[in-house]
C-alpha cells in the first residue's frame, strides 16, 4: 500500500513540475525584463508566462490601475493542447495563484471577468467539477466577490465530447462556456445602459400605443399602468450571451468569427498558425463596454489571439496583453489593421521597384 502511495504521489509530483515547465517559465531573461512584443496607439502585448510579467518591474506601474481583467485560461482540458493547460491539482493551484497577482493590478471598483470552458473525466462520460473548484479557490485566495454569472451559448458548436455524443450517443452536446464576473468591492464601476440592445417589435409598439395589461401578475409581480411608458433607448440584455447570430433571438448576440475575417486572412497571407480557440470579439466588447470607460486599462494576461486588445482598441480604452506563444503573438497582429496596412505598403514598394 506504501509503494503505491509513494508512486501515486510521484506522478502528482511529475504531473505538477511538467505544469511548471510548461505554464511558470521563471528562468528566461525575457520574462523577467517583461519586453512588449508590439505596441499600438493604445496598447501593448508582452511577450511572456504571465504570472512572471505581471509580476516583473516593468508591470510595477499598472499595480492599482487596471479597471478590467477579461480573460479565458486555459481551459483544464485532459487533452494536451499547444496554449498550455495543467490538470488536476495543479490546475487549481495554477489558476489560484493569480489571485494576489490580480488583486494587486486592479483599481479598487475594478473588475475580473473570466470565461471557463466545463471539463470532462478521462475516458468516463461524467463532467469533472474541476472547474468550479478553480473558481472557488480563485474566489477565496483573493476574496473577491461574485458579481454575476454569464452563460456564452453557441449553438454552432460541433458535438463534443465526441465519444459520448456522437459515438455512443449517450450526452448531448457541450454548446456553452461560463463568465464570471469578480470584484474586490460589491459595487464596481458598471452601467448597463452602455450595453442596451434594441427593442423588440412588441415593445416599439407597445411604447407607440401606450396600451398594454396592468396589474398583478401569476408571478406576484404587479405591473403599473404607466411602467412600460418610458422609452429608455433600448432594453437591458440579460446574462446568457449568444455567439450564433443566425439564431433569432431577444438575447444578447455577439459577433460571430467567420473563416474569411481579417485575422484568419492575415494568418493566411503570411502562412502564420491562427488561436485554435478564439473567442468571438462581441464577448469582450460587451463586458468592456459594461464595465469600463473611455481611456481605461484593459489586461488579458492570456492573450491568444489578442482579441480583447482588439476590442479594447476599438473601444478607444487602453490595454496591455501578455502571451506565451511567439506564434500566437505573430498572427495576433492581424488583428489591428496597422500592421496589415504596412505589408501592403511594403509589397506595394516591391512591385514598384521591380517596374522600375
Amino acid at each position: 500500500m506504501t509503494v503505491k502511495m509513494n508512486k501515486a504521489a510521484k506522478r502528482v509530483r511529475e504531473e505538477e513540475s511538467r505544469a511548471k515547465v510548461l505554464l511558470f517559465d521563471t528562468e528566461t531573461k525575457a520574462s523577467r525584463e517583461a519586453k512588449p512584443a508590439y505596441k499600438t496607439k493604445r496598447g501593448v502585448m508582452f511577450r511572456g508566462v504571465a504570472e512572471t510579467v505581471l509580476s516583473s518591474r516593468r508591470a510595477r506601474k499598472y499595480q492599482g490601475k487596471v479597471q478590467l481583467i477579461f480573460t479565458s485560461p486555459p481551459f483544464p482540458l485532459n487533452r494536451k493542447k499547444k496554449y498550455g493547460n495543467a490538470k488536476g491539482d495543479a490546475y487549481l493551484k495554477w489558476l489560484t495563484s493569480f489571485a494576489p497577482i490580480f488583486k494587486k493590478l486592479l483599481k479598487k471598483d475594478g473588475s475580473i471577468v473570466m470565461e471557463m470552458g466545463n471539463a470532462w473525466e478521462s475516458g468516463s462520460p461524467v463532467m469533472s467539477p474541476l472547474a468550479l473548484k478553480a473558481l472557488l479557490a480563485f474566489l477565496e485566495a483573493g476574496k473577491f466577490n461574485l458579481c454575476q454569472q454569464f452563460v456564452c451559448y453557441n449553438p454552432a458548436r460541433l458535438p463534443s465530447p465526441a465519444q459520448w455524443v456522437n459515438v455512443e450517443r449517450i450526452r448531448v452536446k457541450d454548446s456553452y462556456t461560463h463568465v464570471w464576473w469578480m470584484s474586490s468591492t460589491k459595487r464596481p464601476k458598471a452601467d448597463n445602459r452602455n450595453v442596451l440592445k434594441p427593442y423588440s417589435a412588441a415593445m416599439l409598439g407597445l411604447l407607440s400605443t401606450k396600451r398594454y395589461n396592468a396589474g398583478k401578475r401569476p408571478s406576484e409581480h404587479k405591473i403599473g399602468k404607466k411602467s412600460f411608458f418610458k422609452n429608455n433607448k433600448g432594453a437591458i440584455p440579460s446574462n446568457v450571451l449568444l455567439e450564433d447570430e443566425r439564431i433569432p433571438t431577444n438575447l444578447l448576440k455577439l459577433s460571430n468569427t467567420t473563416s474569411v475575417d481579417d485575422y484568419l486572412r492575415y494568418c493566411r497571407d503570411r502562412e502564420l498558425v491562427p488561436h485554435p480557440a478564439r473567442m468571438p470579439i462581441g464577448l469582450p466588447q460587451f463586458f468592456i463596454k459594461f464595465l469600463t470607460e473611455s481611456r481605461d486599462l484593459v489586461l488579458d494576461p492570456f492573450a491568444g489571439s489578442n482579441t480583447t486588445g482588439a476590442a479594447a482598441e476599438s473601444l478607444k480604452r487602453r490595454w496591455m496583453s501578455v502571451e506565451v506563444q511567439p506564434d500566437y503573438i505573430a498572427a495576433s497582429k492581424g488583428r489591428f489593421p496597422q500592421f496589415s496596412k504596412r505589408k501592403k505598403r511594403r509589397s506595394a514598394l516591391r512591385s514598384s521597384d521591380k517596374a522600375a
